[in-house]
């Protein structure tokens, strides 16, 4: 009865949203704001019936209700308890279901946080929203539905959820990506808004940009969290491999990023509107293909969804319809917006531009090196298949972050609209000298290496931290104490700041690591040593340890550190009862400074094993990293001017000067 209450609620879920979808529009449309003001009530109604649904799913899992198609085939009555809780969105059809569901919670958070946004704009935001969810809802109730039943014959026991998956990472890394995924179909919604009411004024911005902070943290934390997630579970030490599924979720964190800097601009001066605008729908568009990649059956990746092709061109008609729409309406609408504010070619618009194009052709190179294998399969046949690897990546993508990092640093100490070159000179040449002087001195004092990658990237994450440092010094050297020109910064500032420092850390992150790593797979017997710098790994052998739903094969690896006992450590392979597979478990010993790392290969006989164990320096900087950025937009969102008040033309813009031309009529 409980699988049948969650189909039904989809199903009360998808009437409301073709009611979203309309009614709301047409009272914008008709001046009606009964019909307007009615898409908070729907939105409200379809956050509570998904809600509803997604705890039937919940229900059935926790009950061991195998008569429900997708909980057999994805959990088992010897899973633990918060296995069974993450294994709701497992697979294809329960994740599909928590996408629907965020989507509708952010539809619901939009209704209940803009109430000083005007009813016209709320009306079609949501409305715009409604289509999406709508889209969504159709695929999934026809052709991916969770509460599909096998009453006759049901199996007395499940499949077992994929042991990749049986990790806290299940529990936190998808749930924080799909709300960045989703979140920016808020961004997506609002720019749909601005084309067909022909409003991209300051206003606009301001009220898109929390919502498009919000998903971009969201998204960043959700990346580093799948990227944790891969360092420590599949066995090989790698945190990154350029892998499709990656990819996909990096592709519209890049975009993402370009927007929320995009945004800044079109609100502060003005300008950018029809870029800002296309960089919304292309945020949006490139989650939505992310989603049919992983979910088409179009690659093979540990991180993908197993999914029949038909179902893949049900998403892929789904895929085009919204994006070619969207696509199809700035195309038309684009050309009437238009903003005539001037700016000069050193000033801060310029470098932000500059940073922005940077990181939509690294999108693109990225989109290329994701799709190219997949078109060529499709032309030529599986027998011409290639594949493009992380040199591909590596050799373009590094470059043009080098120069992202290298115009932040630049962007820092311009100004609006126009910066003389002898106030850049003033402000930059000292921090050049430092940033340089220390980025050659740092590594080579410390590892006694020349390494010119590992210098110019310490350079280049010295130029931005410097640079900050300097501008935050400059900001409040007037003030009557340094303690009291820190506090009269906005968070907005801070905000920024802490995500540029942030950005600096992976920088430093990224590259020590890749650089600096000691990684040896060795065969050891019991006895055996092997030793990495100041520390001396001793193989003490292996026993069994049975597990709630596996036996493991337990190593145990005596850890010295100068000679002295420092820790033990106990990688595992585990053998899982219900489906057979064998799992590598490593474990890794933490450190700000550096990790240990240990993994247990295959048997070799007379008790010896492969055993891989790394060094890895300033690995821990990469997350750390991520999560100061994601931290810095939370930052913003919390600044006050975006709980403050603002109408489309109003005293920001009437300052500016700005003459805005919207569907043939002049606001100034």
């Amino acid at each position: 009865m409980i699988p049948e209450l969650g189909h039904f609620a989809l199903i009360l879920a998808l009437c409301l949203t073709v009611m979203q979808s309309l009614i709301p529009m047409a009272g914008a449309f008709t001046g009606n704001v009964v019909w307007m003001q009615l898409s908070r009530s729907l939105s409200s109604g379809i956050w509570v019936f998904m809600m509803l649904s997604f705890a039937c799913l919940a229900w059935a899992f926790l009950h061991d209700d195998f008569s429900v198609i997708y909980v057999a085939r994805n959990s088992n009555s010897l899973l633990p308890v918060y296995y069974k809780f993450a294994a709701v969105w497992g697979a294809h059809e329960g994740s599909l279901l928590l996408w629907v569901l965020i989507l509708a919670t952010w539809a619901y958070a939009v209704s209940l946080l803009s109430r000083d946004l005007p009813i016209d704009i709320l009306a079609r935001v949501l409305s715009v929203m409604g289509m999406v969810t709508t889209g969504f809802l159709l695929f999934m109730i026809y052709t991916s539905n969770p509460f599909d039943r096998q009453l006759l014959n049901a199996p007395a026991e499940g499949a077992d959820l994929n042991p990749l998956l049986q990790d806290f990472g299940l529990t936190v890394h998808p749930p924080f990506l799909y709300m960045g995924y989703v979140g920016f179909s808020v961004a997506f919604s609002f720019a749909i808004a601005a084309l067909l009411t022909g409003r991209l004024d300051a206003a606009w911005a301001r009220w898109t940009r929390p919502w498009t902070n919000a998903a971009w943290a969201f998204l960043t934390v959700g990346i580093a969290l799948g990227s944790w997630w891969a360092y420590y579970e599949l066995g090989w030490g790698g945190w990154w491999f350029w892998d499709p599924v990656e990819n996909v979720s990096f592709m519209p964190w890049l975009v993402g990023t370009a927007l929320i800097h995009s945004l800044a601009v079109t609100e502060k001066r003005g300008v950018f509107k029809s870029w800002t605008v296309l960089l919304a729908i292309a945020a949006f568009s490139l989650s939505l293909l992310g989603a049919f990649i992983v979910r088409s059956g179009v690659l093979t990746s540990v991180h993908a969804f197993a999914v029949d092709p038909e179902r893949g061109m049900v998403l892929l008609v789904l895929l085009l319809v919204i994006i070619g729409g969207s696509l199809l309406l700035y195309a038309l609408r684009a050309p009437v917006v238009k903003g005539t504010s001037s700016y000069g070619a050193n000033s801060r618009e310029v470098f932000l531009l500059l940073n922005n194009i940077l990181l939509v052709v690294s999108m693109a190179m990225v989109l290329l090196g994701t799709l190219f294998p997949l078109m060529s399969e499709a032309i030529y046949g599986e027998a011409n298949k290639i594949s493009v690897g992380p040199p591909y990546f590596n050799i373009l993508f590094l470059p043009l972050m080098a120069l992202v990092a290298f115009f932040l640093g630049v962007s820092t100490f311009t100004r609006w609209k126009r910066t003389s070159f002898s106030h850049l000179r003033q402000q930059l040449t000292k921090v050049l000298i430092a940033s340089v002087s220390l980025g050659i001195i740092l590594p080579l004092l410390i590892t006694m290496q020349i390494k010119p990658g590992v210098m110019l990237a310490v350079a280049l994450s010295l130029w931005i931290v410097i640079g900050l440092g300097k501008d935050i010094m400059d900001k409040t050297a007037n003030k009557v104490s340094r303690i009291a020109g820190l506090r009269s910064l906005s968070l907005s500032y801070w905000g920024m700041q802490t995500g540029h420092f942030g950005f600096a850390v992976v920088i430093l992150g990224i590259c020590l690591t890749s650089n600096y790593s000691v990684e040896e797979d060795r065969r050891m017997a019991p006895g055996d040593s092997l030793t990495i710098g100041a520390y001396e790994f001793i193989f003490e052998g292996v026993e069994e340890r049975a597990g709630p739903n596996y036996m493991a094969d337990s190593a145990t690896i005596q850890v010295l550190k100068n000679g002295n006992d420092y820790l033990t450590m106990h990688p595992e392979k585990r053998r899982y009862y219900a489906r057979g597979d064998i799992q590598t478990e490593a474990d890794i010993q933490v450190g700000f400074f550096r990790d240990l790392f240990t993994a247990l290969g295959d048997p070799r006989g007379e008790g010896a094993w492969v055993v891989r164990i790394h060094y890895k320096p300033f690995v821990f900087w990469i997350w750390l990293g991520a999560f100061l950025m994601s931290g810095g937009g939370v930052l913003a969102i919390l600044d006050r001017r975006y709980r403050t008040r603002v109408r489309a033309g109003s005293a920001a813009e009437k300052a500016r000067g700005d003459r805005v031309t919207t569907g043939g009529e002049a606001t100034v």
